[in-house]
């Protein structure tokens, strides 16, 4: 409940705060631009107009080789973008300024920042976990200990044992890495101003990536002779039958990336544009009216956040319990 109150205090701070902006600029207010800005990438970490931190840009090309530089090169006192040594932005890309060729971007960007962020906490909270552990072996767990230890067990227990199977314990880390990286990154996501790092398609795609790495290269003959030669299908449609098992292998890991980069995307696209409807109709009762609202749907998302974090864990498992899976087959 505080965490959805700051959001809308907040929230609406940094809509007042574009206001203004475009209010001393005499320009329209953009609101499709401010909510596509505040969920897209960038190479800097805007929070209000007095609060803002320009992330280090790292570059490489042919041409030039590798800089490194701060983004706040790129914008004026006005905060307009700006050529700086030869390379410009455009729309948080980096190009050569003369050729106009795109250079590798190796930069810390806000999501890139929120990905190091989330990896600190993770290190953090599982050090002091695994610790505790080792101090008080065999006694009841204490303090954060006992907090993630029924979030572990549950992992263990309900999700990955009963769809791995018996030999789920090599894969028992990486589902745990797994769940708490996404259910951390989604919750640390509904903070104000913080980066949408796991509504990032880049981040939930390599995700789904090692899901489907781990799949294919631990799936055992059953598994690839079922894809191959799928038995008790007749002769004619085995072709078909192969074509659909193949194209089923990619699906998997694109529905996971899919699902998990809209569900969240779409949960702070939603929040943005309610806070918006009060400029929209400039009406202060809209405001109050959508800020009810905004607390409510912040309760949603904190309950998405967990549930996202267990639907992309558990059909990780599912396909990996499916590719070591060991069948009984009746030869004849």
């Amino acid at each position: 409940m505080v965490l959805a109150l700051l959001c809308v205090f907040i929230g609406g701070t940094s809509i007042r705060s574009l206001a203004s902006e475009q209010e001393e600029s005499k320009e329209e207010l953009n609101l499709s631009e401010f909510i596509i800005h505040h969920v897209l990438d960038d190479h800097v970490w805007h929070f209000t107009n007095h609060l803002t931190i320009y992330l280090p840009v790292i570059v490489y090309s042919s041409e030039r080789g590798l800089d490194i530089f701060s983004s706040r090169n790129f914008y004026d006192e006005y905060h307009n973008v700006i050529n700086y040594d030869g390379y410009k932005l455009d729309h948080s890309h980096i190009y050569l300024a003369d050729s106009g060729k795109a250079v590798l971007d190796l930069s810390i960007t806000k999501n890139v920042a929120m990905l190091l962020i989330t990896a600190v906490i993770m290190a953090l909270i599982f050090i002091s976990v695994g610790n505790a552990y080792k101090r008080n072996p065999g006694k009841a767990p204490k303090g954060l200990q006992s907090f993630f230890e029924p979030v572990i067990v549950f992992v263990r227990d309900e999700v990955v044992r009963p769809n791995i199977g018996p030999h789920y314990e090599k894969f028992l880390p990486y589902m745990l890495t797994l769940f708490f990286f996404i259910l951390i990154g989604n919750l640390l996501g509904l903070l104000p101003g913080a980066g949408n790092l796991t509504g990032n398609i880049a981040v939930t795609g390599v995700l789904a990536v090692l899901t489907f790495l781990i799949t294919n290269f631990k799936g055992n003959k059953d598994y690839w002779a079922h894809i191959l030669w799928t038995p008790g299908v007749p002769l004619p449609l085995r072709p078909i039958i192969l074509l659909v098992e193949v194209i089923g292998i990619f699906t998997r890991p694109i529905s996971l990336m899919v699902r998990l980069f809209v569900a969240i995307t779409a949960g702070h696209i939603v929040l943005l544009s309610l806070f918006c409807l009060t400029f929209i109709f400039s009406s202060i009762w809209v405001g109050f009216a959508s800020s009810i609202i905004v607390l409510f749907i912040n309760l949603i998302e904190l309950m998405v956040a967990g549930i996202q974090a267990y639907v992309f864990t558990l059909f990780s498992s599912l396909y990996i319990g499916m590719a070591i899976a060991e069948h009984e087959h009746d030869h004849h």
